[in-house]
């Protein structure tokens, strides 16, 4: 992707690598991570539904649910609004099953569920950070453990509520936040950092990615099973 003063340009080239499965309903793609979602002011090629939109000609392409710009994997695009809603639907009634990888700090030897609710930071300086504090919104996710490695653990993640960053704000909680996690990791400046002035020197010699290790590996809901192959980058932490 080319790199701009404010951020990155898709390719149509590029595009057509993500692609996972496409009918005439669906329209699935293995996003990477640093790639916007939503439309930006920026064109149609500087997010990821103004380049699916381009590149198959649709004036309208609906996004049921979307990832954090960080977060890679698989995103599901509906064609038709008939199956927007439907998804919609599904999606609010957590009938659409999905599951993450992540590679999370230090080793986590054995299989958890953190049962924490979740709420705004009372006392951070970044406004969209999230803490598990009393009388926040239930939240649940289960962490597998898979293989470690010296310094990281590969783990499969499964929500089992929908709060905004959940899995990160569970993982650091448990002691091991996930790998290049920019404001649950190591110091929540290399975030405000990061707006400011992009990647930095202070940031490579912090964080082992340019983008934090949580991928979307799964979308299941009715028919529709979708999976998107894990970074292949992170297979130097696990061996």
């Amino acid at each position: 992707m080319p790199r701009t003063d404010w951020g990155w340009l898709i390719t149509p080239q590029e595009l057509q690598s993500w692609i996972l499965y496409e009918d005439a309903d669906v329209f699935v793609v293995n996003k990477p991570g640093l790639v916007v979602c939503h439309p930006s002011k920026q064109g149609p090629w500087s997010s990821l539904v103004g380049a699916c939109r381009e590149y198959l000609g649709l004036e309208r392409l609906h996004m049921p649910s979307r990832l954090d710009r960080e977060t890679s994997g698989v995103v599901v695009f509906a064609k038709t609004p008939k199956l927007a809603t439907r998804l919609q639907v599904a999606m609010q009634e957590r009938r659409v099953r999905k599951s993450y990888h992540a590679l999370l700090e230090g080793k986590l030897d054995e299989p958890i569920t953190v049962d924490q609710p979740l709420g705004p930071h009372p006392s951070s300086k970044v406004w969209i950070r999230q803490a598990v504090i009393p009388g926040g919104a239930p939240a649940r996710t289960r962490f597998d453990p898979i293989t470690a490695g010296p310094s990281h653990t590969l783990v499969r993640i499964t929500p089992e509520t929908g709060r905004l960053h959940q899995i990160r704000v569970h993982a650091a909680w448990l002691g091991h936040p996930v790998a290049a996690d920019k404001i649950y990791g190591p110091d929540e400046s290399l975030f405000l950092e990061f707006l400011a002035q992009g990647w930095t020197p202070r940031l490579a010699a912090a964080l082992p990615f340019e983008h934090q290790a949580l991928h979307a590996s799964e979308w299941a809901f009715a028919s529709y099973n979708f999976q998107a192959p894990l970074p292949a980058a992170w297979a130097a932490f696990t061996g």
